[in-house]
């Protein structure tokens, strides 16, 4: 088993460079973002759309094992996208993502968003030719999520905790949940959000527009 592992992953990994070549060629900026079902990520999604479409140009590739609701969505909110059905599969792979990144043909100098399978485990293994990955907890979930699933939280560049607006509501601790993601990524960044309310959503934008002129002129986070 762990030698099939290796391999898959390997193979994964040579698709995933292609992919990072292939955006590079267009100075073009892709993030992986991955959560466990329910935390808000399509909802974070249509309002950074929404907020941000006449300066940052978007496009959206949407994994989910079943439907085009997301993607539905995401369109209404007015941007191109292209959905991506797993079936029994938990998580996006290189190879999806080279295909969908033909038919969304992103223009250049433009910001790919990858809302990848709703899963706390499987796509924090696999690469996807991204140059950043950005996890979503929500309050609603427990505070323990970063030391139940390390390995998630080892390979994001930024976690957000989103529904702060729920914290008189919910049992909730923000600083053990920021610590417990510190002591499995030192370097992780945080910011809390309500993608709903709004509530701090101008340090989202922020880190955004930060990153992305960095990629752009860099070809990688610093």
């Amino acid at each position: 088993m762990i030698s099939l592992e290796q391999e898959v992953l390997a193979k994964n990994d040579k698709v995933a460079e292609r992919v990072r070549g292939w955006l590079a060629g267009r100075d073009t900026v892709a993030l992986n973002f991955m959560s466990s079902p329910g935390a808000g990520k399509t909802t974070l999604l249509e309002r950074t759309i929404s907020d941000l479409r006449s300066e940052l140009p978007l496009s959206v590739i949407e994994g989910d094992q079943q439907t085009a609701h997301d993607a539905e969505r995401i369109l209404a909110a007015g941007c191109k996208v292209v959905q991506i059905n797993t079936g029994a599969g938990c998580h996006l792979d290189a190879s999806m993502v080279a295909r969908a990144l033909v038919q969304l043909d992103p223009p250049r100098k433009s910001l790919v968003m990858i809302e990848n399978v709703g899963n706390l485990v499987c796509p924090a293994l696999f690469d996807l030719g991204e140059l950043a990955k950005v996890v979503v907890v929500s309050v609603t979930e427990g505070d323990d999520k970063p030391v139940k699933y390390p390995h998630m939280f080892r390979a994001s560049k930024l976690m957000i905790l989103n529904k702060i607006d729920l914290l008189p509501h919910v049992q909730f601790d923000v600083e053990k949940c920021v610590a417990f993601a510190r002591q499995v990524n030192p370097r992780i960044e945080v910011i809390r959000l309500s993608a709903t309310r709004g509530d701090h959503i101008e340090y989202w934008y922020g880190w955004l527009r930060k990153h992305v002129n960095e990629l752009t002129l860099t070809g990688q986070l610093v």
